[in-house]
């Protein structure tokens, strides 16, 4: 208890202090307060951010290098597959038969199609054009769909017939010939790499310019400068490449051998820069991107030393600011305040009066404006708003009541023209009933139970006319004395037997039930019939809560304005999947604590709203 006594005495005198400095110098410390948190927090923050752009940075580069690989791989895959496949071609089988050439025409056609199926597959992607060889040891021949600079060599495959991708310039002593990646197949039982007197060899093979290509696509939609390393081979580059910042990454590749997968910060030209390395499982080439840390996170370090040029530029402001608020609007706030608070109390005498010229003098020439009119725009505010609820409500009932004539009219049209004297009597009885309910207009409100009554009139109509309709009412008898809007029901019931029951043969099954729950009464129109998708429902809801157009139907719009207008914007029409399979209709409204005193309720917030906005 001591230290509590304690504790609060200190607060008691350090409150007690602070109450006796100035507005100016509670101000000033508020701001040197605020300032310096920000610039702690800020510092804080920046580091965080420094260390996880970096980690991004690694983390983003080694994935695109990764799929850049994995790109490269997967098209020498192709390569492989079609040469494996192409080997099994029946016309290549041919080729590398014994008495083939029996028919001259037979031999030329059986090369065509050869060589077109060959630049058929090399001409797939213009990014990577593929060249394909087809030897046949048997008959000393060869097919392929580039110009070879020599025919058959058996030196030639002998020494390429490694079993893996070789980069060289084809070992033919061609001039000129660029180098390119070659790989060698044969159809031999032997292991690859063997070479024995009657094989057929599939030679794939493809520039080095397909991976200046892949390089170049890769560059010019990231930050760095790629490139294609073999240590003893001449690195293939991207064709915009840097040449001497990548020769001095090449020198120091050939001292430190990368790994499959690799990541160093290396300082080249005085500058730090990001070295990320992924090796390529079929070439065992790596594939070498380069990033300037610099270009990546120079900014952050530029919006950093900003911030805290501004946070002193801001600092300055807040001592000036601070000064002229405390010369130029604290007292007239203070004057301000004590006339509002004479007009809380109810005095809408008070006038505000000031020698100044600037802007708190229009407002107290408007604050006295307003305490002079106020009690006038209340009260004509409160009664337009009477005015225009009463009318919205009339409005919206005779545009619902129309609706369910025009369908009886057209009915009793129907079995006239029919001869079914019957039907005409019976809905000409029915719609007689509904209008000398419709028709007592000296309440715009009736219970639920009369509201019942009208749908069972209803349906028994709507069932002469369709068979196949059956309907269940199970509505609670404690919800039946509850007032809501005429023809609230009527609408919506109509709906289910049109779109529900009305569009499928096989269905039939209208259900109308009710509960209490949660200080609202919830009542639910089931039908049987193809309903509507979850977007179509989800369309329909929004329809419900947006202004009515022309192209949108007026009844479950109106029906929805009425429960809104009557009960509040918690009440509403809902739409979802109904169990019985089709389309379900909630009506769902808010129970009024008492409704003898619900008008004065309103009445009361009604005024507080036009006070709150006047």
């Amino acid at each position: 208890m001591g230290l509590r006594k304690a504790y609060t005495f200190v607060i008691e005198r350090a409150w007690t202090r602070w109450s006796r400095f100035s507005l100016f110098a509670k101000m000033n410390s508020l701001i040197i307060v605020l300032f310096v948190p920000i610039i702690i927090v800020y510092t804080y923050s920046n580091d965080v951010t420094f260390d996880v752009v970096s980690k991004e940075l690694q983390e983003s580069n080694t994935k695109q290098l990764t799929f850049l690989s994995s790109q490269i791989d997967s098209r020498i895959n192709q390569m492989m597959d079609f040469s494996l496949v192409f080997s099994k071609d029946p016309n290549v089988r041919k080729f590398n038969g014994l008495n083939m050439w029996e028919d001259r025409y037979d031999h030329m056609q059986t090369r065509y199609v050869i060589q077109e199926k060959m630049m058929l597959q090399s001409g797939v992607t213009d990014i990577w054009p593929a060249r394909y060889a087809v030897y046949s040891q048997q008959n000393k021949d060869v097919i392929s769909n580039y110009d070879k600079p020599t025919g058959y060599d058996e030196n030639y495959l002998k020494k390429n017939m490694s079993g893996k991708w070789t980069y060289s310039d084809g070992g033919n002593g061609a001039s000129g010939q660029s180098k390119a990646f070659y790989w060698f197949y044969t159809d031999s039982i032997a292991p690859q790499g063997t070479f024995t007197g009657s094989d057929l060899v599939v030679e794939a093979s493809f520039s080095y310019q397909n991976i200046q290509n892949m390089l170049d696509t890769y560059k010019a939609g990231g930050q760095g400068d790629p490139f294609f390393y073999h240590k003893g081979d001449a690195p293939i580059l991207n064709r915009s490449a840097d040449q001497q910042l990548t020769g001095e990454l090449i020198t120091y590749l050939d001292e430190h051998s990368p790994d499959s997968s690799t990541q160093h910060v290396v300082i080249l030209e005085g500058k730090k820069y990001l070295v990320s390395s992924v090796k390529s499982s079929n070439l065992d080439w790596y594939l070498v991107d380069i990033v300037p840390l610099e270009r990546i996170l120079g900014p952050i370090s530029v919006s950093r030393d900003l911030f805290y040029v501004s946070m002193l530029l801001l600092f300055v402001v807040g001592i000036s600011a601070s000064i002229l608020l405390y010369r130029n609007v604290q007292r007239p706030i203070m004057k301000l305040i004590k006339g509002l608070r004479r007009v809380q109390r109810g005095d809408y005498t008070v006038r505000l009066h000031t020698q100044d010229q600037n802007e708190f003098s229009f407002l107290f020439h408007r604050f006295n404006d307003m305490s002079h009119q106020i009690q006038d725009l209340i009260e004509n505010v409160f009664n337009e708003k009477i005015r225009a609820r009463e009318a919205t409500l009339k409005q919206l009932q005779a545009q619902i009541n129309p609706h369910f004539l025009y369908n009886c009219l057209g009915y009793i049209i129907n079995m006239a023209q029919m001869k079914d004297e019957e039907a005409v009597v019976s809905m000409a009885y029915n719609l007689s009933a509904y209008y000398r309910y419709t028709t007592r207009m000296e309440r715009d409100t009736a219970t639920l139970d009369d509201e019942v009554k009208l749908l069972v009139n209803y349906l028994d109509i709507q069932k002469l006319r369709n068979g196949r309709i059956e309907y269940h009412i199970d509505i609670p008898k404690e919800m039946l004395k509850h007032s809501i809007p005429r023809l609230l029901l009527q609408p919506i019931v109509e709906n289910s037997v049109i779109h529900g029951v009305g569009k499928s043969y096989s269905s039939g099954e209208i259900r109308i039930s009710g509960e209490i729950s949660g200080g609202c009464c919830r009542v639910y129109v089931d039908d049987d019939g193809p309903g509507l998708s979850p977007e179509q429902q989800e369309a329909l809801n929004r329809k419900m809560r947006e202004p009515l157009r022309e192209e949108m139907g007026c009844g479950l719009w109106n029906t929805n304005q009425r429960i809104m207008h009557q009960f509040g914007n918690n009440s509403s029409l809902h739409f979802k999947e109904s169990p019985l399979g089709g389309f379900r209709t909630e009506i769902i409204w808010e129970i009024p604590a008492d409704e003898d005193d619900q008008p004065h309720t309103n009445l009361q917030g009604d005024l507080q709203h036009a006070i709150d906005h006047s």
